[in-house]
């Protein structure tokens, strides 16, 4: 069972990117997602999740406004377009998911249930914005 992100790298103060999150080994759409990030000497932070059928989205008030969730379930894959980047946003940014965490738990609270239960984290990947 993993979770695998890929898009990121470095990009310019203003700029935009788009990091995608891709589930082997279980069936991804069953289940709602959530991308978090951690900053050099900073607490994770959970930014954006979305319930298994995309129809509900929560985001932090630091990212609202600017990004945005999406799945494919078809493509067992759970994307996060962010836009008006600036060097705040420069962190380490996972996907995961929590296999006891079902849609109809899914609520504003979502980030802090995480492990809960069975927790199930992609490796993390870079994303710099440079001024």
């Amino acid at each position: 069972l993993q979770l695998q992100e890929s898009g990121g790298g470095l990009v310019q103060f203003g700029g935009s990117r788009r990091l995608s999150c891709v589930a082997s080994g279980f069936t991804l759409g069953r289940y709602p997602v959530g991308w978090f990030r951690q900053a050099p000497g900073k607490e994770r932070e959970g930014v954006a999740c979305i319930s298994s059928s995309g129809d509900r989205t929560y985001y932090s008030d630091s990212v609202k406004g600017r990004f945005a969730i999406s799945r494919d379930n078809g493509a067992d894959t759970v994307y996060l377009q962010m836009d008006s980047l600036n060097t705040e946003d420069t962190a380490v940014y996972s996907c995961a998911v929590d296999l006891g965490l079902i849609d109809r738990m899914f609520n504003s609270s979502w980030f802090s249930m995480v492990g809960k239960y069975v927790a199930i984290w992609g490796q993390g990947i870079l994303v710099t914005v440079s001024s």
